[in-house]
């Protein structure tokens, strides 16, 4: 690597390289950081701190065609009358949530994301 050093008051301040110099250390930065994304998203996966999810769950939670406490409350084989009861709320509270005619207090929404082992951000 040829690298100009520019120095100020006797002490190195920048180091200039060719473009294409350049380009490749970005880029192998650029790489380094997609590697170790990788190997915490593995390392969060085999220690229990993340999940993968079926496609036809991203899917549905891509979609937006239903609410996403519908959809993740199903994918964790709940029926409404099981989430209201581990959340101490009413079956019809789900109900009004997941239909979006009642919008819930963030209390409820954290709640609602411990018993279904989600974010609150993954619901909302």
């Amino acid at each position: 690597m040829s690298a100009q050093i520019i120095e100020k008051e006797g002490i190195p301040e920048f180091a200039v390289i060719p473009i294409d110099e350049y380009n490749a250390l970005r880029e192998k930065a650029e790489m380094l950081d997609d590697v170790g994304a990788y190997d915490r998203a593995i390392h969060e996966l085999a220690v229990g701190e993340d999940e993968t999810v079926p496609s036809d769950v991203a899917k549905r939670l891509i979609a937006g065609d239903e609410h996403s406490l519908k959809v993740w409350r199903e994918y964790r084989g709940l029926t409404q009358d099981d989430l209201a009861n581990a959340a101490d709320l009413s079956q019809g509270q789900i109900a009004m949530l997941e239909a979006s005619k009642r919008k819930g207090t963030i209390d409820v929404w954290k709640t609602l994301a411990d018993v279904l082992g989600v974010d609150v951000d993954d619901l909302l």
